[in-house]
């Protein structure tokens, strides 16, 4: 009798330790996740800010401009993109949410290009994926080979402004987000911002508009940065499992090239993890 009470005892302090240890796990996942929302939404504001400040000063350069219909159309557009990226931003209450936001700045910015170049009387862009140092450059323009430091050489989609800047030996104008005390490139920055990017870049991971290694790594099963579940299943599964996992899953883009592209972060870093280290961030086939 009494090796069955000492047994029951047992389990039920098993049972008291266990439930204890979830609902630990349990505030612990929802700390990363409200600090990941944090982190994700400060640096989508600076872009939806930054993208408002754009449209003023297009709108300023418009002032002494006869625009024709299809001009008009392609600021309109440019314009509900902007309305369609502060009310989507206004409503995020999850990560995985703020791809909505960078796919209508995606739609808006080459709206902008195009009102740039009917203005210009020059031949509408192509539509491209974003420049990949910063999306907010707007389309790329060309195909360079590039490699972060200690990374290995890859071709990437780049603005104008930023090929001639490497053409030079001069850095890129990346984009950094927050990253403990101090800021790094995008793709560093862990999975929170895995969304983020797919916003900008997903919608052309099947078009054919982006280099190989990048369709080709972001559509592997077995990559281990966006995978073939999609961003609702790795990134919730991830975090259930013990936030070892995230990722991203754009839908449709929302603009023309809107094929969907998956995600599945990997890592405590998470993301694509392209830049490697402690910090992980975005793996693009090696980088």
């Amino acid at each position: 009798m009494t090796l069955l009470w000492l047994i029951l005892i047992g389990v039920g302090v098993a049972i008291a330790i266990s439930a204890t240890t979830r609902r630990n796990r349990e505030r612990e996942l929802e700390d990363r996740r409200a600090g990941d929302l944090e982190k994700v939404r400060a640096v989508t504001d600076e872009d939806v800010t930054r993208f408002g400040e754009e449209l003023q000063q297009l709108d300023s350069d418009l002032l002494t401009e006869r625009l024709d219909q299809p001009t008009r159309q392609d600021y309109q557009r440019a314009l509900d993109s902007y309305e369609s990226a502060k009310a989507a931003l206004a409503q995020v209450t999850r990560s995985e949410e703020i791809r909505h936001v960078t796919e209508a700045l995606e739609d808006g910015r080459y709206a902008e290009a195009c009102v740039r170049a009917r203005v210009a009387q020059q031949p509408l862009p192509t539509r491209r994926p974003p420049c990949f140092f910063n999306p907010g450059h707007g389309p790329s323009t060309t195909d360079i080979d590039w490699a972060p430091p200690g990374g290995q050489q890859r071709r990437i989609p780049v603005c104008a402004t930023d090929a001639d800047r490497v053409a030079q030996g001069a850095d890129p104008d990346v984009r950094t987000v927050q990253q403990g005390v101090g800021r790094v490139p995008y793709w560093q920055g862990g999975a929170a911002y895995s969304p983020w990017a797919s916003g900008y870049y997903g919608g052309y991971a099947t078009s054919g508009l982006l280099p190989a290694f990048m369709l080709g790594t972001l559509l592997s099963p077995g990559w281990d940065g966006f995978g073939a579940d999609g961003f609702d299943t790795g990134y919730d599964q991830g975090y259930d499992a013990g936030y070892d996992a995230g990722g991203g899953d754009s839908g449709d883009s929302g603009g023309d090239s809107g094929d969907d592209w998956g995600g599945d972060g990997g890592g405590d870093g998470g993301g694509f993890d392209f830049g490697g280290g402690d910090g992980g961030g975005f793996d693009f086939g090696g980088f």
